[in-house]
């Protein structure tokens, strides 16, 4: 079909809705979309298919949850030693003061032993099929650019996001549900998500996340009031000859590009989405086991059973956003609150996958943007933001449970041994999904950019 510009409304008419908008939007895009967004495109076999991160928000405390640290009972209240300070630097120039011991006690569980804190009881029956790194660290203690480091690899939140990095390397299952899916839960008004988070930065805009709301689900996907499927096809197909015909002029051009997809996604989105978050199909004893008819699970627990329903038809990568971790006060109060929150569900999201076939072939990934520190915040009984040693885990999709990775130093501030970096979890992530940071590149301004801008390596070992 010619994409000239019609001499009258008629040749308009003939031009598009002759031939039927239908194949004129629908078919066509389907058809385009064979390139990057098809399946296919892994370095070598992967282990996983595809990802939910589980992403806490504010920075849980690593000494109050997965890392274990004796020395704060016994030195609480006081300052660092000198016996501890002169075998770390960064401590003895860091000078901490007023140690504070953790208010929970610590458990071995499992086969492993692994110790878990006794405010993650749930989490604490899946330890074996965990990979506890407790060596993550960087240099940026501050909540925003922090989670822009955590997710993009820099605090200036001008890269893309490790979630569209994985679309442009692998592509989409589905065609009739966004790859990328976004859920922010629990904002407590001083941590905003960040949407460099769930960004594709200088990728074409077709791989950035799409937010969606538990409640509300995808936003203004409901059909018009007066709209049929039909009327709507066509509609679409007028749409579509309108920017095909600018595109014709432009030449090659993303964001129109991806403005064309993006309506054909959304009449897709239309007829998939209402489904996907519609609840009544799943038994009583699912709901029961997500907390979703009970405080304060009930958000969270939505949260993460719509992640198992999203990757269950296809959805490549969710990025599950809970906030609320900042405990600059009463640290007791704020953890006990957000562990009541999020174990559960989280313990159910990992039992679900099992029983589904689901979590071998699913990676899980639960991690900050940092840590706290060993030390109390002044008086609050609180802890502030400490980037240099924090922990994270990984479950499902190849991970070798069981095992924990990386060790900090006697009282929990800085990393000693195995230090990993986000690049090096991003090249991890990747790594599963049989891509290799080095070898993913798009040109950039001249330049073949890599997931892993100021370098990073998988870290092998959580894969046994």
């Amino acid at each position: 079909m010619s994409l000239r510009h019609p001499s009258s409304r008629r040749d308009f008419l003939s031009a598009s809705f002759g031939i039927g908008a239908g194949s004129l939007g629908l078919e066509t895009l389907l058809a385009e979309q064979s390139g990057k967004l098809a399946v296919g495109g892994s370095h070598f076999a992967p282990t996983a298919e595809r990802v939910i991160f589980l992403f806490m928000s504010g920075g849980p405390s690593q000494v109050d949850t997965f890392d274990p640290k004796p020395e704060l009972a016994k030195l609480a209240g006081k300052d660092v030693p000198e016996s501890i300070a002169a075998t770390v630097p960064k401590i003895k120039r860091a000078g901490l003061k007023n140690l504070m011991a953790s208010p929970w006690e610590f458990q071995q569980h499992g086969e492993s032993g692994i110790p878990v804190s006794e405010l993650l009881p749930a989490t604490a029956k899946h330890v074996d099929d965990l990979c506890v790194i407790r060596s993550m660290q960087h240099r940026n203690p501050v909540h925003g650019p922090g989670e822009c480091v955590a997710l993009t690899g820099t605090g200036a939140g001008d890269r893309p996001s490790i979630g569209a990095w994985s679309i442009y390397g692998l592509g989409s299952e589905t065609q009739n549900l966004p790859a990328f899916v976004t859920m922010n839960l629990h904002s407590d008004g001083m941590q905003f998500p960040q949407a460099a988070g769930w960004g594709a930065g200088f990728l074409p805009p077709q791989y950035q996340g799409t937010v969606v709301d538990p409640e509300e689900g995808i936003r203004d996907v409901a059909m018009p009031e007066g709209f049929t499927k039909s009327r709507r096809r066509d509609q679409l197909g007028a749409i579509d000859w309108f920017n095909r015909r600018h595109l014709s002029q432009l030449g090659h051009h993303p964001e129109i590009e991806a403005r064309i997809r993006s309506y054909e996604m959304a009449f897709r989105l239309q007829t998939a989405a209402p489904e996907l978050f519609e609840l009544s199909g799943e038994s009583a004893a699912t709901r029961a086991l997500y907390g979703l008819d009970t405080s304060p699970t009930k958000q969270s627990g939505r949260g993460c059973l719509l992640a198992r329903r999203m990757v269950e038809r296809g959805v490549r990568y969710v990025q599950l956003r809970i906030g609320g971790w900042d405990a600059h006060g009463n640290i007791k109060g704020n953890h006990e609150r957000m562990c009541g929150i999020t174990d559960r569900p989280i313990a159910a999201l990992l039992s679900d996958l099992k029983q589904r076939g689901l979590f071998d072939s699913t990676l899980v990934v639960w991690a900050g943007e940092f840590g706290r520190t060993p030390t109390m915040e002044g008086k609050a009984n609180g802890r502030d933001h400490s980037p240099a040693g924090y922990s994270v885990w990984l479950a499902g999709g190849g991970v070798k449970g069981g095992q924990i990775i990386g060790q900090t130093d006697p009282i929990g501030y800085v990393t000693v041994d195995r230090p990993v970096s986000p690049h090096d979890f991003h090249a991890t992530i990747l790594h599963s999904l049989g891509l290799r940071a080095d070898r993913l590149t798009y040109n950039h301004h001249g330049r073949d950019e890599v997931p892993t801008v100021f370098g990073g390596d998988a870290v092998t070992e959580v894969f046994g």
